[in-house]
């Protein structure tokens, strides 16, 4: 297929981010870990500004959003789209490297302004507006990189996959925009107001929020999906016609959904309701996409019995189909009624972050690290799989344990005694929920260990170690 060699690209770059993403990885899970053991021990927090929950929960949230995931979107786009473009990146390794570093600097500048307090608030904005216009600059050189290889690809089709990136790439920077939209106080101060306030200023939080996680969690994902899993399993796209109504389906849909999260508020009773209408029928594109992504191993389901990378990228896609069936279900009013503000959103949200995009970003990273320092396979694809068993019995205890925390916790929340009273306190239910809580992070001691096995795994390939006598020939023999 490419007459290209593999001097001609850019991969120099590729590589910084599959680092980068696996240190943000790394360091986003303990963070999350720690502050789930702080909501079971509250003692923890150490009476420490710089260690609340409140400053380092939104430190936990960007490391493993836009430092792990982002670095693994940035990666495995630049190393898709020069591939599928036959072509090398756009601006060379120079661009690159600006991309890299300033967006790993933005996101240790971001970690420092929430543990020193200095977070944006909407209603009054402190220094981070000037975070936000650094970060744009970044995002727009980041579209240019991604832009500029597709117009001088000497492939002819664009690959499905390139459109899901490319999505995420300009919705993102829409989103960006306009979640920041500040007037200064003065020309001499960084201080200023946020545009919006009141119901119209939830309104924009959750087009923003719910469509961060439409097309920087899902979409880019996506491009992930139908990229990596035909690589891994040397098999075609199942479907290509329904890759490309998945896509169009998807951009229509998802970037109505926001109002969802508003039921039973301020927002008019029609813009709740047609987020939830459009939450309904997000369902069948999102299993259009997860069709489509495992019926591609017809035929190759044997791989998942030998290849442990494949379980990875496959068990993904199944996730991604449980969370895509749950979050239209829990749109809906009757069942948000019971769910909202429970911990049943944190099972639901963690079941998406760990199994759909940790996993299939897992799964990339497999692929990629031998292919980018030319190994013949991983040092230890045993230890692969030991970080999948390990990393999957975390993320079950997670989520059953917040699946059933959040029941129980809506349940007593609207329990009446005979009289008409509410039967549990507040604090009543914090209590019950307790145990639960140190099942969370028990779970997540263990999705912390499978990402420093991952971590060691790659040390010892990128240095040139072979530990397995196992040989996966046709998962190393294909193109790149």
């Amino acid at each position: 297929m490419s007459t290209n060699t593999d001097a001609a690209y850019c991969e120099d770059v590729v590589k910084k981010f599959v680092l980068a993403a696996t240190f943000w990885g790394v360091v986003g899970f303990l963070v999350g870990d720690y502050i789930a053991w702080e909501l079971a021990f509250p003692a923890l927090n150490l009476d420490l500004e710089w260690t609340t929950f409140g400053r380092l929960r939104p430190v936990h949230t960007s490391a493993v959003i836009f430092a792990f995931g982002g670095n693994v979107l940035m990666a495995t786009s630049f190393y898709v789209v020069q591939r599928t473009s036959r072509a090398s990146l756009f601006g060379g390794s120079g661009f690159g490297n600006f991309i890299f570093w300033g967006y790993n600097l933005f996101i240790v500048l971001a970690a420092l302004s929430y543990v020193l307090g200095y977070s944006q608030g909407q209603e009054y904005a402190e220094p981070e507006w000037a975070l936000d216009i650094y970060l744009t600059v970044i995002w727009v050189a980041y579209l240019i990189a991604f832009a500029g290889t597709l117009m001088k690809r000497r492939e002819p089709h664009i690959y499905v996959a390139n459109w899901f990136f490319l999505a995420m790439i300009l919705t993102i920077a829409m989103l960006h925009l306009g979640n920041n939209l500040a007037i200064p106080v003065s020309a001499t101060t960084l201080k200023s107001y946020n545009i919006f306030s009141g119901v119209q200023n939830a309104m924009v939080q959750w087009w923003y929020g719910h469509n961060a996680v439409g097309f920087f969690l899902t979409a880019g994902f996506l491009g992930i999906m139908y990229y990596f899993v035909p690589k891994r399993a040397e098999r075609p796209v199942y479907s290509y016609r329904l890759s490309i109504v998945h896509f169009w389906a998807l951009i229509f849909l998802y970037i109505w959904a926001g109002p969802h999260h508003l039921h039973y508020t301020a927002l008019p009773d029609w813009a709740q309701t047609l987020g939830m209408t459009f939450s309904i029928m997000l369902w069948m594109p999102s299993w259009g996409g997860m069709i489509n992504g495992l019926m591609t191993l017809s035929g190759a389901w044997d791989k998942l019995r030998t290849d442990p990378v494949m379980r990875f990228l496959v068990t993904s896609v199944a996730f991604y189909g449980m969370s895509t069936f749950e979050g239209p279900m829990m749109s809906i009013k009757a069942v948000n009624s019971l769910s909202h503000y429970t911990d049943w959103t944190i099972g639901h949200v963690h079941s998406g972050a760990l199994g759909w995009v940790a996993f299939v970003s897992f799964g990339a990273l497999y692929y990629l690290v031998p292919k980018l320092w030319g190994r013949r396979e991983l040092y230890s694809l045993k230890l692969v799989g030991v970080h999948f068993w390990i990393a999957t019995i975390g993320i079950l205890l997670y989520i059953t344990a917040m699946w059933i925390s959040g029941i129980m916790q809506g349940l007593m929340w609207r329990a009446y005694d005979n009289l008409g009273f509410l039967q549990y306190s507040f604090i009543e239910t914090v209590e019950a929920m307790h145990p639960y809580y140190v099942i969370r992070a028990t779970g997540g001691v263990l999705f912390v260990i499978g990402g420093l096995v991952m971590a060691y795994n790659f040390f010892k390939t990128i240095r040139g170690d072979v530990a397995d006598e196992e040989v996966l020939a046709p998962a190393t023999s294909g193109a790149r």
